[in-house]
């Protein structure tokens, strides 16, 4: 069995020749693992992460492939380094085909940043949610929007005071509610995307819980030896394996027109049910434009009405 994304994902055969792509996060993990696949198929890419010898690691195995690449440093704890890397972005590019929101982590002690915000929720939620709207008008026809969010959201309830600092923080509290931010934002960026009749998808993604991924250096006590033991377990969920989610909903043919779902296993399956309410996801929205100082972006029209909760949105059609 190939260990290759692009071949786990079913995509090997897609032409991604002229396609110009962000992945945030594609220092290391499963961001770099299909920064280089999406290099493979032929797109151009714009490799971001917080390590420029990293960054440049991953430069220069693209540039191998005979495609164009970059590497843009920003820190998502500084709200202004995200806004230097959409203007990079623009620089680089002539428009995006590919904006893959994947930049996170879990944190494990309580801090805020210097924005006042809980740095688990500015990381992993505001800052993509800033990077999207900065490259909202950079987005060509037909391009799509993949965030990578988690199961972990599941068990998580939607609390905006909380985000406010960092009482009542733990370590996976705040990394589940975080990921409950990524699956409403990516419902509604798909929503209102629709709404305004823009051909751009958006949807989250569960790339599985993946040993190699450099997500256990997060786990408290003895969890990062013994998760990375795991690795080496049958049926585990590899990079590979995550990086090939992010590719199937990324530049599959199969996922072209779809648009506001969460996906796990290449499948678009059913988030939590405070993931499926449109209330949330526009308080959400809402009031992450209000902790940016920013305007919403894709406001709605005044006097639209708003639906009561419901259900199926991003659900199993």
């Amino acid at each position: 069995m190939s260990d290759r994304p692009e071949d786990i994902a079913g995509v090997s055969d897609v032409d991604c020749t002229g396609l110009q792509a962000l992945v945030t996060g594609s220092t290391s993990g499963i961001g770099r693992a299909a920064a280089l696949a999406l290099g493979r198929l032929g797109a151009d890419v714009v490799v971001h992460g917080r390590d420029p010898d990293a960054g440049a690691a991953v430069v220069e195995e693209l540039s191998r492939s005979g495609v164009d690449a970059t590497f843009v440093e920003a820190d998502f704890a500084d709200f202004d380094a995200v806004r230097s890397l959409a203007t990079a972005v623009r620089a680089e590019t002539d428009g995006l085909d590919l904006l893959v929101n994947n930049a996170g982590g879990l944190f494990r002690n309580g801090a805020v940043t210097d924005a006042g915000i809980e740095y688990t929720f500015h990381v992993n939620h505001l800052s993509p949610y800033l990077l999207t709207a900065d490259l909202l008008d950079h987005l060509r026809e037909g391009a799509r929007i993949v965030t990578t969010a988690s199961a972990a959201h599941k068990g998580a309830s939607l609390d905006l005071e909380r985000v406010r600092g960092a009482d009542r923080h733990s370590g996976f509290r705040a990394y589940s509610h975080s990921k409950l931010a990524n699956v409403l934002f990516a419902a509604e960026l798909a929503r209102r995307l629709d709404a305004t009749g823009r051909e751009v998808t958006s949807n989250s993604i569960h790339p599985g819980a993946i040993p190699g991924s450099g997500f256990s250096r997060f786990l408290p006590g003895p969890l990062p030896g013994l998760f990375q033991r795991l690795e080496a377990l049958p049926g585990v969920t590899s990079v590979a394996d995550g990086a090939a989610e992010i590719l199937f909903v990324g530049v599959s043919p199969r996922t072209a027109e779809i648009s506001g779902r969460y996906f796990t296993n290449q499948q678009p399956t059913t988030p939590s049910e405070v993931a499926r309410d449109r209330d949330a996801a526009r308080r959400l929205w809402t009031e992450s434009a209000r902790l940016l100082g920013i305007e919403e972006p894709l406001a709605e029209p005044e006097g639209q009405p708003r639906p009561a909760s419901d259900a199926t949105a991003a659900g199993d059609s």
